[in-house]
């Protein structure tokens, strides 16, 4: 299951989102918001950060005008790495190397169909294992264990 939030600013995008991977056969839990009418970006994001990081669902996209302010929401939750993305390459490196395990996006920045190629991207690379990414992972967490 995909966890899903957005703001009024990336609603649009997240509906786009939404029927994207419903059409592809994925299940996806919809934390809002449910208009473009003007609310807060943390109350969403942090619901999906949270059902993501206590393991209701296994990844999580979030969306927002710029893309930065959910992504940062989305960091304060213990165990989330999320990654705000432009580019399928940051996507698919993201997955590869820091396993993020959420995905932050800018509904005024990158454009529906790149939106949608970075969406699949993020969603279909693994993360690599190798030795040295699994080190630094690993360091992220006593990072966050200690702060």
């Amino acid at each position: 299951m995909i966890a899903l939030a957005s703001d009024h600013g990336g609603f649009a995008l997240k509906e786009a989102v939404r029927a994207h991977l419903e059409a592809k056969g994925e299940t996806v839990q919809d934390f809002g918001t449910f208009s473009t009418e003007s609310c807060d970006y943390p109350d969403f994001a942090e619901q999906a950060a949270n059902a993501v990081a206590q393991g209701r669902c296994q990844q999580g996209i979030v969306i927002c005008t710029t893309g930065i302010g959910v992504s940062i929401v989305a960091n304060k939750v213990k165990g989330i790495r999320c990654a705000l993305c432009t580019s399928t390459t940051q996507a698919r490196l993201t997955r590869l190397h820091n396993n993020a395990n959420m995905l932050a996006l800018g509904a005024g920045i990158t454009g529906q169909n790149l939106a949608l190629d970075i969406v699949d991207t993020f969603l279909a690379t693994a993360f690599s294992n190798e030795e040295r990414h699994v080190r630094r992972v690993q360091k992220i967490a006593k990072i966050e264990e200690k702060n």
